[in-house]
């Protein structure tokens, strides 16, 4: 039921992109990201191990739809598993645009497959699925502040899973800023400086056991912080390097606090 209810809605927005794609044109971003250490909402990923993710990400024609495919490969040895291929189809819009009270916002469905699952332990499929809707607002704060805040709906891809258990919200309070500071390279006066920090409710997201034996308890987990800038490197070309913390507050989601760093490119077309 789930799926056919799935389906009807690709059927019923790709019908919506078809009749307004007439003015637009496909566009999007291709990008591969290097990672010291994958931190997904918390929890370490692949382990202590670097990662890389390739990415695509389209833009159906400037409507609003958009569609994203993201590879996540530990480059240690024995995460064959666990890496991943995510699926996400959004949209995006604002409300009240030119007030005060702008809204932006982006909701979507996210598919989470496991090409080379099921783990040891468990029984069919380990996909996992969610819904999710962002909220933001870049104009209610007059220094430049924007505030935000995520709600994320996730559970088991297939009926029958293990993964019972990894039902559950997300909750998620963020903030970003962007500081101009001077050019960090001879021919670039002014760099930007992407600031950002989240702090998160997981209300039952329980990823560290495989088995989905007993989920997360409801709590505040942990909190981000992050810095991002962008290099140009012509052509449609950009370079991304990052640096982030996390203080994490719940064991379950992660024993111990995490520093790691990115570097990404991406070809914007």
């Amino acid at each position: 039921m789930k799926k056919v209810i799935l389906l009807t809605a690709v059927i019923l927005l790709s019908a919506t992109t078809f009749v307004q794609a007439q003015d637009g044109e496909l566009s999007g971003t291709a990008s591969v990201t290097l990672l010291s250490e994958y931190i997904w909402r918390g929890f370490e990923w692949f382990g202590e191990d670097s990662a890389i993710q390739p990415s695509i990400d389209l833009d159906l024609y400037g409507t609003g739809l958009g569609l994203k495919v993201l590879w996540s490969k530990g480059l240690g040895s024995g995460n064959e598993l666990t890496e991943r291929l995510d699926f996400t189809l959004y949209y995006g819009n604002t409300l009240y645009e030119y007030e005060t009270y702008a809204t932006d916002y982006q909701i979507g469905w996210m598919h989470y497959n496991f090409p080379d699952g099921p783990w040891p332990g468990t029984s069919t499929s380990m996909d996992l699925q969610e819904i999710f809707a962002t909220l933001s607002w870049p104009e209610i704060c007059p220094e430049g502040v924007v505030p935000s805040y995520t709600v994320i709906k996730m559970w088991p891809y297939e009926e029958g899973s293990s993964l019972a258990d990894f039902s559950g919200w997300l909750h998620i309070l963020g903030v970003g800023y962007d500081l101009p500071v001077e050019g960090l390279l001879p021919d670039i006066p002014e760099q930007i400086l992407h600031l950002s920090a989240a702090i998160v409710y997981n209300d039952g997201v329980n990823t560290t056991d495989p088995a989905g034996i007993k989920g997360q308890e409801s709590d505040w987990s942990h909190a981000v912080f992050g810095v991002t800038t962008d290099f140009d490197l012509g052509n449609d070309c950009t370079l991304t390097p990052g640096l982030y913390y996390q203080s994490s507050w719940e064991e379950m989601v992660n024993p111990s606090d995490e520093f790691w760093c990115s570097l990404g490119v991406s070809y914007a077309f």
